[in-house]
């Protein structure tokens, strides 16, 4: 006898036949990949709070049962982020089996896609968005994407601002006024956007003072510091250059990378509470998930009906995260 039921999350016979329900498993999910829970506390939830004894390893198999479901679904949204507009991208520290990976996020307002990365470089960050990505990246200073030739670069002016912030707390008179100059021209141009999104400059008046802000800005680059944290902020904004205002000649294009640094926020967490994954397959499933249980916080989705549909399905398939809730 074999079991069709609508809601049964395997057809398995024998001893696999018992299994978790689907609300169980993405209740289980949503604690282990969207909230941070160990498999061990996991599992302690499911038995004291609903009586249901499962092993770690038990768990561990079942949301990578999971995760192979939502790998259709994954695709779809790494395709949404290289065709948005505009994507933020940041990266963090990751271990996999002990080793140090990366844990990349790429956010845009309507989508997050994060990948679990053995490397920083150009060649996993194309990975998810594309070697030929031609919209507008806000970024962080990282070196890697300035690589995306094709794309609109803003540089992150809060990273710049902070970097600032620090110089002066522990430079001396003459070495604080080049910082202090930067930090003034950065604020000034912050001020301009806010202006403008008002209503209280018109868009010419915006061009006239961006082009006074770059001749400024230009002015302060040109002196040889003799100070080495101030050579190599000059040699960094000389870099950047290009990229510093680009959020005044596009409208609504944020001027810092705060998306990306929210949607890498917990990750940092969960990194704190269990240190990563084990396994370069665990790493792939946590990808998968964590994308598809943000992706649904964006959406103001609920990721447990969700995830219920995935373990549901007799197989991998695409569910329309961003069609409209009706």
């Amino acid at each position: 006898m074999q079991g069709r039921h609508p809601r049964q999350t395997s057809d398995a016979l024998g001893s696999a036949a018992s299994q978790l329900g689907p609300r169980a498993l993405a209740l289980a999910t949503q604690l282990n990949k969207g909230w941070g829970l160990p498999y061990g506390k996991t599992a302690a939830v499911l038995e004291e709070a609903f009586g249901m004894r499962v092993s770690r390893g038990g768990l561990c198999q079942a949301m990578a049962r999971v995760a192979h479901k939502g790998e259709p679904t994954y695709q779809a949204l790494i395709e949404q982020i290289r065709g948005s507009p505009s994507v933020t991208p940041d990266e963090t520290g990751w271990r996999v089996g002990g080793q140090l990976w990366w844990m990349w996020a790429f956010s845009t307002s309507q989508v997050t896609v994060y990948a679990i990365q053995p490397g920083r470089g150009f060649e996993q960050a194309a990975m998810v968005l594309g070697a030929d990505f031609a919209g507008f990246l806000v970024r962080d200073g990282w070196s890697v994407y300035r690589q995306f030739l094709q794309a609109l670069h803003q540089t992150c002016l809060a990273h710049l601002l902070r970097r600032c912030r620090e110089m002066i707390l522990v430079a001396g008179k003459c070495e604080a006024v080049f910082p202090r100059t930067i930090q003034a021209i950065l604020q000034e141009a912050l001020r301009l956007r806010d202006r403008r999104e008002k209503g209280q400059i018109s868009d010419r008046g915006v061009a006239v003072a961006r082009g006074r802000l770059e001749a400024r800005l230009d002015r302060g680059l040109q002196p040889r510091y003799r100070s080495p944290r101030n050579r190599r902020l000059a040699n960094h904004l000389l870099r950047e250059r290009d990229a510093l205002f680009t959020f005044l000649n596009c409208p609504g294009l944020e001027a810092t990378n705060w998306r990306a640094e929210q949607a890498i926020r917990p990750m940092v967490v969960t990194r704190k509470v269990w240190g990563g994954n084990r396994t370069s397959e665990g790493a792939q499933a946590q990808s998968v998930l964590v994308s598809i249980l943000q992706t649904c916080r964006q959406q103001l989705r609920s990721a447990s009906s969700l995830l219920q549909t995935l373990v549901c399905s007799s197989h991998p398939k695409v569910l329309d995260i961003t069609a409209p809730i009706r």
